[in-house]
């Protein structure tokens, strides 16, 4: 492991930042968690907020039994993982898999010291959640889409915490943080604001009652059309036809169940102005005719 970080912290300051918020879950409670329904599926074991946390660092030589997620929500910092070192600013998140004996280190910039919410997790759900969000050796970082909505999570996820650890409240703050990972997953399958990909789903949920080509597509969005389907590929299973069809049947599903429009209005609303062809791509997706949709009870 490169010792570049002690360069940055000076020294290893792991707490003790103006106004920070730290919960620490004694570690025989932890251990009992793990014994138990729910809890040894997924446990958080510690959590915290340390604001503008100057010389901030960790290193840990063998690893961390616990996966450790960091939101970085303003200033900057860095981790070391792999042998290699990554940059983190604003609205990323840092996910380092725990049970890895991998040596890992972070800390805060000298310049800029980031603010940063984390928390520590075990259990047995914890790898695949983790896997979820394609975190891996070389990957760790993950750009977040919207870093509210997680650091609201996490607030969450200490008050709990704070008020007691009880094993209804381990309970409580374990399917917190299954949301947490999940959320997480998501963002990394999101694309990030002004990428092609982006701009060619907003460009396609735009146009839900149109109809585009490839190499149309390609060219608003400046890429070449074997480099766009490969990106959507890559993002939802399938190409740029498929995601627009997909669109296209969430909206008719809507109509179908908020609207009195006739089948073939609806058909028409998403631009598939034949009837029969409408029924036939609905049923194709759905298992069912748009009028049987429309006729099941839901809710």
């Amino acid at each position: 492991m490169d010792t570049s970080w002690r360069k940055e912290c000076g020294v290893e300051r792991a707490t003790g930042f103006p106004n920070q918020r730290l919960v620490v879950v004694p570690r025989p409670l932890v251990r009992d968690a793990l014994e138990r329904p729910v809890t040894r599926r997924l446990v958080v074991t510690d959590a915290g907020v340390f604001p503008a946390a100057g010389e901030h660092g960790r290193y840990r030589p063998q690893g961390a039994d616990e996966t450790i997620v960091i939101l970085c929500v303003a200033g900057a910092g860095w981790v070391e993982t792999g042998g290699n070192r990554y940059d983190v600013g604003k609205a990323t998140a840092v996910v380092l898999p725990g049970n890895t004996g991998e040596a890992h280190a972070y800390g805060a910039s000298a310049e800029d010291p980031w603010t940063i919410w984390w928390c520590h997790i075990r259990g047995s759900d914890v790898a695949e959640l983790v896997e979820e969000s394609e975190v891996r050796a070389g990957r760790p970082i993950i750009p977040l889409v919207a870093v509210d909505r997680l650091t609201a999570m996490l607030d969450e996820i200490i008050t709990a915490l704070e008020q007691d650890q009880s094993p209804a409240r381990l309970v409580a703050t374990a399917g917190m943080a299954w949301k947490l990972l999940a959320t997480l997953a998501v963002d990394r399958r999101l694309p990030e604001q002004g990428t092609p990909l982006q701009q060619a789903m907003k460009f396609l949920e735009d146009r839900v009652d149109g109809a585009i080509r490839l190499p149309d597509l390609a060219r608003v969005v400046g890429v070449s059309p074997s480099h766009l389907s490969k990106l959507f590929r890559e993002a939802t299973g399938g190409g740029v036809l498929a995601h627009h069809t997909a669109l296209k049947m969430a909206r008719a599903r809507l109509l179908l169940d908020t609207t009195d429009l006739t089948i073939a209005e609806v058909g028409r609303e998403i631009g598939l102005s034949d009837q029969f062809y409408f029924s036939r791509q609905f049923r194709r997706l759905h298992g069912v005719s748009p009028s049987a949709y429309r006729a099941d009870r839901k809710g």
